[in-house]
């Protein structure tokens, strides 16, 4: 069920806020409870079989955390995360590593072609942050009802943000139609909802029809020319952006509606002037995630140069294979790593980068790595780096005009988060969003529906 579908907006939503609503008023106790039940018919309705897999994650990784508390036994973690991570790459990881054997002569690895269930990736981290905090004596033990939800809370459960307990499980006590400002966070999780549907619909979709034919073209074997390379290039630089932060705003504003508070995921990210400044505005709680539970657990900075140098390293090479089984997003992931480590060396230099120039070269290489992410193969990757290089013909019919448009809202002004905290609240303020929703829906009826880009990882 996606976010940009009649099903959810017009059935799926509604229902499910009707029957939060009679739970919060009548029955509070009730109310956890019910949202664990719709989260689960949401993650169903992609695919039922996946049901019984999130709820024997939950129902094993819940179990494991009592076991550690009552017990103490240290490697009922370990082996939790463990099994976590062997049922991650048996889903995700099976049929590359089957491919990367059969570049040996002689071997023939079978291939399963196993359906990838959706936010396996997400999900997987939750379990992840709970029992390392938890065997940090960090976390406490939660309840069923309250870990299901933790893991299985639909606005977020396919493609984040990543939420640490610590951010939401206080807020499960609360009665948020009580709050005094209830009817304000209704309004802009109303607001968040309708600009990130905005965003999808009328600036991420469109991208994507200027994006996908190159890259298909690419992959096919034929000549990239520059002005397709660089539409292609540019295109996808923003798609990839409006797509994500426009579902992440989504997922923002619902939860809102059902009187919770995720973090944020995105705070102007192309405005960074530094690499290391673009992760700390790039999915802001994957950045956190890699930084907290893996640079800091391979030695961080605390060891030396060398081995911070080398941490960086194998943290973005592993963030990139985090993204796809594929070599080209292994690429992406340890050039960023390269860069930041770069960065690193610089830092020590005390080489100091004037800041249009930083916000130049660090545009250059995100835009630049951006090919290896959203190509299917090296070799289609080379036909687009020709292109970008002059290395082609130079071919006609650059579509400008909505990559500058989509640059421009991208770049300039407050992320969404802040734009529509900062709005008082006013009936023409209201008026506009409701007639934006209503152009909004009738183009989702009118144009193809693109599924959102992080549902495949």
């Amino acid at each position: 069920m996606l976010f940009n579908s009649f099903v959810f907006l017009l059935a799926f939503l509604p229902a499910a806020l009707i029957l939060h609503g009679l739970a919060e008023r009548f029955r509070p106790a009730w109310r956890l409870p019910v949202l664990v039940l719709l989260s689960l018919v949401f993650y169903g309705w992609w695919d039922p079989r996946f049901v019984p897999l999130l709820l024997g994650s939950i129902l094993l990784n819940w179990w494991v955390a009592r076991a550690y508390l009552g017990t103490r036994r240290a490697v009922l973690i370990p082996l939790a995360i463990g099994a976590n991570l062997a049922v991650l790459g048996l889903f995700k990881y099976l049929d590359f590593f089957s491919d990367l054997a059969n570049l040996i002569p002689g071997l023939d690895a079978p291939r399963l072609g196993w359906v990838l269930p959706l936010g396996i990736s997400f999900f997987t981290f939750h379990h992840i942050m709970y029992l390392s905090d938890l065997r940090a004596g960090r976390a406490p033990a939660f309840g069923l009802v309250k870990y299901a939800l933790y893991i299985a809370f639909f606005p977020q459960v396919l493609a984040g943000p990543l939420v640490r307990w610590s951010e939401i499980m206080h807020q499960f006590d609360e009665r948020p139609y009580a709050r005094p400002d209830a009817a304000e966070r209704i309004g802009r999780g109303l607001m968040l909802l309708t600009v990130g549907l905005a965003k999808k619909v009328f600036l991420g979709d469109p991208l994507a029809g200027y994006v996908n034919p190159v890259f298909q073209a690419a992959a096919a074997g034929k000549v990239v020319t520059v002005a397709e390379a660089w539409q292609a290039t540019l295109g996808f630089t923003f798609q990839i952006y409006f797509d994500f932060s426009g579902y992440t705003d989504m997922a923002l504003g619902i939860a809102l509606l059902f009187g919770l508070v995720l973090p944020q995921n995105f705070d102007v990210p192309y405005r960074a002037t530094s690499l290391r400044d673009f992760w700390r505005r790039w999915h802001m709680t994957l950045s956190r995630f890699l930084r907290d539970y893996l640079y800091i657990a391979l030695g961080g900075n605390r060891r030396g140069l060398a081995l911070q140098l080398g941490a960086l390293f194998a943290t973005m090479t592993l963030g990139g294979l985090w993204h796809g089984a594929g070599l080209t997003f292994l690429a992406w992931g340890a050039l960023h790593g390269l860069g930041l480590g770069a960065g690193v060396l610089g830092r020590r230099a005390g080489l100091r980068v004037p800041a249009m120039l930083g916000w130049l070269l660090t545009a250059a290489f995100v835009t630049l790595t951006w090919v290896l992410f959203r190509a299917t193969s090296f070799e289609a990757a080379l036909a687009v780096f020709k292109g970008l290089f002059g290395l082609a013909p130079a071919g006609s019919g650059f579509k400008w005009r909505t990559i500058a448009f989509a640059a421009a809202v991208a770049t300039i002004g407050p992320s969404a988060w802040v734009a529509v905290h900062r709005l008082p609240p006013s009936r023409l303020l209201a008026f506009g969003f409701g007639l934006l929703f209503v152009i909004v829906l009738l183009k989702i009826g009118d144009d193809a529906n693109y599924e959102f880009i992080y549902f495949q990882f």
